[in-house]
């Protein structure tokens, strides 16, 4: 699926979708995009960067959400025009959709809302690819329903964990290949070692689990990686506990790019997973 002239998502290459979590400011957004943006062309890789303009799901009400919406999205696209990068944001309410689909490329659908019915319909009509995590709730059979709702066949689909008890998500791999019936799959890997609401009032999660579970899907075989990054996850507003630091990205992906061509050289013979 074209998300740009030069980015592509589904075929056969691994694509990488990071960024912060949350939009701070315009020095943060280009060092990260910039970094990510020239690792992920010497390894040759479809680069999308992302950040929120807005956190509307935080734990508490007292958390940072946001440094301001048009500030914020006038940022992101600077990052667009700028550094030549397609960009995605995520979307709350589809009155919010009009004029966030000015500024970016890519619509995401958060998981909590992927049953929005007119969310889903406002995203797909707005002419941005629109990308729909799977909720925490849902089997990911069902994410047919959500693609279908957004009328438009520029959809991906992320797999971002399951609840599993209070607290702690777990990854079923089983719903990579079953997600990748309905569109492109993506995987989520700091958001699946997340514990919602797991560190009083904010959500907490275990970042040196990430690579794990990515060079797992890499091996199961996804379109591409989401991920979120930062310089120093410990000082920042948003989810600061599964944010991996900008630095450790070259092994993160170095690793996974390695195992998704030994997928991608296997799956012919074997046929389809």
């Amino acid at each position: 699926m074209h998300i740009s002239d030069e980015v592509v998502v589904g075929d056969g290459r691994l694509a990488v979708i990071a960024g912060p979590c949350v939009y701070e400011s315009e020095a943060l957004a280009f060092e990260i995009a910039g970094s990510v943006r020239d690792l992920c062309r010497e390894l040759s890789l479809p680069y999308i960067f992302k950040a929120s303009f807005d956190k509307a799901n935080r734990t508490a009400s007292s958390s940072f959400r946001s440094i301001g919406m048009i500030a914020a999205l006038n940022g992101i696209s600077a990052v667009r025009q700028q550094l030549d990068v397609p960009v995605l944001t995520d979307v709350h309410e589809s009155a919010q959709v009009e004029e966030v689909a000015r500024h970016v490329d890519v619509l995401q659908i958060p998981a909590f809302l992927c049953r929005q019915t007119d969310l889903l319909t406002a995203a797909g009509a707005s002419g941005c690819a629109v990308n729909i995590k799977k909720g925490q709730f849902l089997a990911p059979e069902d994410m047919r329903f959500a693609a279908e709702k957004t009328g438009s066949t520029r959809v991906l689909v992320t797999e971002r964990g399951t609840t599993f008890g209070y607290r702690d998500l777990i990854v079923d791999f089983r719903s990579l290949p079953k997600l990748r019936e309905v569109a492109p799959v993506v995987f989520d890997l700091t958001h699946s070692v997340q514990s919602p609401g797991g560190a009083g009032g904010r959500s907490g999660g275990d970042r040196e689990l990430a690579f794990p579970l990515a060079r797992a899907a890499a091996a199961v075989g996804v379109d591409a990686l989401f991920l979120e990054t930062h310089p120093d996850p410990d000082r920042a507003p948003s989810d600061s506990a599964t944010m991996l630091p900008l630095g450790q990205l070259r092994e993160v992906l170095e690793g996974c790019l390695a195992i998704h061509d030994a997928w991608t050289r296997l799956r012919a013979p074997l046929g389809q997973l």
